[in-house]
């Protein structure tokens, strides 16, 4: 085959180890492979056939009779090195002999390079460098990898290329290594039930790594049992290449068997029992229900009993029978009522846990109208029957209902009744008679017997026998009981049954008005301007009537005949029906002040009605706005010029006295300010000092022993103290003095006498510790630039200068006043 591969034709497959060798030709081009083989030698030896070495020869110029010399050129083809996977070796186990034609002249090394050789994974393939013999080193997975491609390389000692590179191809022979795999080990389907033979039901798929293009990835299906074996052992069967199961076989019952379970096994090599590897799942075939069983009533007759007024009571009770699925739609059951009722007095609900038809009481029933009711009732499922079934004779049957007679409440016809009177009708009078009905005509005779329940102005009685209704005060439309001309009353009508019933009625009166209530003026209090136009100098008057038309309005509006200042100061012009204008007449000028004018109002009844009533109009002077001013106002509120002159002098007094009374208080805190020793409560030296922990007994127990408030004249005890934490009111630890003891003063009466008795005392005991002084002074820390205030000399006298005091704030003013002296007035 010209530029093909030439294969020696005792060559072998199996025959592994190939030597392969490089030839240098022009343009670097491979020419044809001569293969030889050497296997009747080995095969008399009966040794494993091995491949003799490939020779790779440029071909040379041949002779030929009619071509004469001539070169041919052909290209080197290498063909793929197959390796078995899951070798057991030996290993390394040499898999190709690489070689170059100039190895007889330099010295040549060899090289591969690719994925498993020099790339991850390193070191799967290697090669000899010296004699070009290429091994794999280890077992080859064709899961994990499938195949390799490698380059050869060929350099001399140096380094040099002297060869290009050829690839190798390595294809890793599969085995049949994996079983196959279901992705779940539980499938669960489902089939209605009754389904036709060659219903698809599920699918189930094996997943095998080997090569699917080979025996060893190629997976079967089959069944291998069936629970249970109802009605036949094989009611379903499994393509063998897809893995769908279908049904076989009619007879599908739920009621009879509702799950069927199957296992199913997966087997490669094509299904070959007997070399094929195989694995099981387990299929649940779950038999769904379809609407194959019409309910039926357990009973062709069903009863019950109902008293008579009732509602939402169960009187009978339904039971029925289905064998589909409970819970269903095609178990769960509708009850109808087809006849019996026309007045729609039942309905029949399903019990959602029992499937029960309860019939229940929606509208009363009255056994003076039914005593007894006969019904028809069907039932039927919420889903239509399957196809080819029909209902059963036993979804129908009848409901008799028997009404019980109970005693029934009296009721009031006209309820409520509607009357129509004037108001004012005298007490006694007979308005109507309001009587009620006892429905238990039939079998019980009863004696009614009427009382009042709610009358709110207690204006009416009634008639225990006979319902006549009777007036017992005046009715009057003006009463707040009335509402829209309308009175209200409810009465009852109790009969003498066991137990005995009652009902309520409700009168309403319509009350007719009539004129009994005279017009009131509005407003009662006004003002007007004594000198102004008309319109400022005059005030719009009306009137309210509590009666209605035709007994109000129109009103007339007239002004008395006495007293005649009235009408010769005043005068009334008519706006409308309904207001007048009342005024002061024209160039009448009236002292400011408050006037009562009285004015006779008329209402437009039959016969109208007046009345006589006042309004107090102000009369005040007004500003340009027409505003009454407020001299105007005071005036006109009754006050003559001289009062005002008197409120305002008692004002003038009330601010003198104030402002005296302040001045007073400005220069007494002024001397309180200028004085040595301060007296005030506040400022007290004995309570200065109290402990506030303790509780005393008064007076007497505020004689202190001021002994403690003593300086000592010198502070070098202190001074000469080691550095660190200093304080100047601390008790010193010099040995105390005998000094005579001051007598203590009880109550001395002067405050002054007391402190410079304390100070005489303090002067006078060098050795009196400070610690209990008046004020004691926490330490503020090491190197204050303040100090303690304990260091300052108790006597008034010396040559320090306490004048610094005045600087430290209102806090040390006192202290500063005491020492300092402060500032002479």
């Amino acid at each position: 085959m010209p530029g093909g591969l030439h294969i020696h034709k005792d060559f072998k497959y199996n025959c592994k180890n190939i030597s392969v060798m490089f030839s240098h030709a022009l343009r670097l081009k491979f020419t044809v492979i001569h293969i030889k083989r050497q296997v009747a030698e080995k095969k008399e030896k009966n040794e494993p056939c091995r491949a003799a070495p490939l020779v790779i020869t440029f071909p040379g110029f041949g002779l030929n009779s009619s071509e004469g010399l001539r070169r041919r050129k052909r290209d080197w083809v290498i063909p793929p090195i197959n390796v078995a996977e899951n070798s057991r070796g030996p290993f390394p186990q040499m898999l190709v002999s690489i070689r170059s034609d100039q190895d007889q002249d330099i010295s040549i090394r060899y090289s591969i390079t690719g994925v498993g050789a020099d790339q991850p994974p390193n070191e799967v393939f290697n090669i000899d460098p010296v004699l070009g013999k290429m091994f794999v080193t280890k077992p080859l997975d064709r899961e994990h990898r499938s195949s390799y491609h490698l380059r050869a390389h060929a350099v001399d000692m140096n380094g040099n290329q002297v060869e290009n590179p050829i690839d190798l191809y390595i294809f890793v022979i599969d085995m049949n290594d994996n079983r196959p795999e279901f992705k779940n080990q539980v499938y669960n389907g489902s089939v209605d039930e009754g389904s036709k033979p060659g219903t698809y039901v599920m699918h189930l798929s094996a997943f095998d790594a080997d090569d699917n293009t080979t025996a060893n990835g190629m997976v079967r299906y089959r069944i291998l049992s069936q629970t249970p074996h109802s009605p036949i052992p094989n009611m379903f069967t499994i393509n063998s290449e897809t893995g769908d199961i279908v049904t076989v076989a009619p007879g599908l019952d739920r009621e009879k068997v509702s799950q069927y379970t199957i296992i199913v096994q997966a087997t490669d090599m094509e299904g070959n029992l007997n070399f094929g590897l195989s694995n099981t799942a387990t299929a649940i075939i779950t038999v769904t229900d379809i609407n194959d069983n019409p309910p039926m009533l357990t009973s062709r007759t069903f009863s019950g009993e109902v008293p008579e007024n009732r509602v939402d009571v169960v009187v009978a009770n339904l039971t029925v029978i289905d064998a589909d699925q409970p819970h269903s739609p095609n178990w769960n059951a509708i009850y109808r009522i087809i006849s019996g009722d026309p007045s729609g007095h039942f309905t029949i609900r399903t019990d959602p846990v029992t499937n029960d038809g309860m019939v229940t009481v929606v509208k009363p029933v009255d056994f003076e109208m039914n005593r007894a009711f006969m019904l028809t009732v069907v039932v039927s499922n919420q889903a239509h029957l399957a196809s080819g079934i029909q209902s059963s004779l036993q979804s129908t049957a009848g409901v008799t209902i028997s009404v019980q007679d109970v005693n029934e409440a009296p009721y009031f016809p006209t309820n409520p009744k509607h009357i129509r009177f004037e108001e004012g009708v005298p007490a006694g009078t007979s308005l109507t008679t309001f009587s009620a009905a006892d429905p238990d005509r039939l079998q019980m005779q009863q004696t009614i017997r009427y009382s009042k329940l709610n009358d709110p102005a207690d204006w009416l009685s009634i008639n225990r026998t006979n319902g006549q209704i009777v007036t017992t005060a005046m009715l009057d439309r003006e009463s707040i009981y009335v509402k829209n001309n309308i009175y209200e009353a409810t009465f009852l009508a109790t009969d003498n049954g066991f137990p005995a019933a009652s009902g309520t009625g409700t009168l309403q009166i319509y009350l007719i008005d009539i004129n009994d209530n005279p017009p009131a003026l509005i407003p009662k209090e006004s003002q007007i301007c004594e000198r102004m136009n008309r319109n400022v100098n005059s005030v719009n008057i009306t009137a309210a009537d509590a009666d209605t038309d035709p007994n109000a309005g129109p009103f007339v509006f007239e002004l008395p005949n006495f007293p005649t200042s009235i009408r010769r100061n005043w005068t009334i012009s008519r706006i409308n029906g309904d207001y007048a204008r009342l005024g002061l007449r024209y160039q009448i000028y009236l002292e400011p002040g408050m006037y009562e004018v009285p004015v006779i109002v008329s209402d437009s009844g039959n016969p109208p009605l007046s009345n006589r009533s006042l309004i107090k109009v102000k009369v005040c002077p007004c500003d340009e706005n027409g505003d009454c001013t407020t001299l105007g106002a005071v005036a006109a509120a009754g006050l003559g010029t001289g009062a005002i002159i008197s409120i305002l002098i008692c004002i003038i007094i009330l601010l003198s006295m104030v402002l005296l009374f302040v001045v007073w208080i400005k220069r007494r805190e002024k001397e309180r300010q200028t004085k040595q020793l301060l007296i005030d409560p506040e400022d007290d030296v004995r309570d200065n000092i109290l402990k506030y922990d303790e509780e005393g007994g008064g007076e007497e127990d505020q004689d202190y022993d001021l002994s403690q408030l003593q300086q000592p004249d010198s502070l070098e005890h202190i001074i000469s103290k080691p550095p660190g934490v200093r304080r100047v009111d601390e008790r010193p630890i010099i040995p105390e003095s005998q000094y005579p003891i001051r007598p203590v003063v009880p109550h001395p009466g002067d405050i002054g006498d007391f402190i410079h008795e304390g100070l005489r005392a303090a002067d006078n005991d060098p050795t009196a510790p400070p610690y209990d002084s008046l004020l004691v002074f926490d330490y503020e820390g090491s190197g204050s630039t303040a100090g303690s205030v304990s260091s300052l000399n108790s006597s008034s006298t010396g040559d320090q200068d306490y004048d610094y005091l005045n600087d430290w704030g209102p806090r040390f003013k006192k202290l500063a006043d005491m020492y300092g002296g402060g500032d002479d007035d």
